[in-house]
């Protein structure tokens, strides 16, 4: 059997309601263990300096931090995509969303149905959470933090 992720809860609170509007995030449960992931967020002004730092915690007495931790420039990988790590969440999310293109962005970004989820990385089971801040011109707009579980193959 391949590996199984389970999505199971999505924040994404915004920081500055005058660049960035969330109008939803949440998981749409469609079975036990399948569940799905909408965001639906506006942006108010052109954004054409975006990094993102992203960060993987693992449940062990609370969140710990865990394998990786770094700041990406997202215009700059939206040109080149060279940055291996954000290439693997890239290639998990690039067909279910609106965020396909070089910068600036503005107006509205979506998530639809992202559901389908391989991890092409050894991790071993457990929970585990995905933090990606966002920061326009080097200040933090808003944040996407997504819970899951992982179970390796039996």
């Amino acid at each position: 059997e391949a590996p199984f992720v389970k999505m199971t809860n999505a924040k994404c609170p915004s920081y500055n309601k005058s660049w960035v509007e969330v109008h939803y995030c949440r998981l749409k449960a469609y079975s036990r263990n399948k569940t799905s992931l909408n965001v639906n967020a506006t942006f108010l002004q052109p954004a054409n300096n975006i990094s993102l730092r992203l960060k993987l915690m693992k449940r062990a007495n609370g969140y710990k931090p865990f394998l990786w931790d770094f700041t990406l420039d997202a215009c700059e990988f939206m040109r080149k995509r060279n940055q291996p790590v954000a290439k693997i969440v890239w290639n998990i999310i690039k067909d279910v969303s609106t965020v396909n293109h070089t910068c600036p962005y503005v107006g509205l970004q979506t998530v639809s149905d992202f559901h389908r989820i391989e991890v092409p990385l050894p991790m071993p089971t457990g929970e585990y959470l995905l933090l990606i801040t966002w920061s326009f011109d080097g200040k933090p707009q808003f944040s996407t933090d997504v819970y899951f579980t992982f179970v390796e193959d039996p």
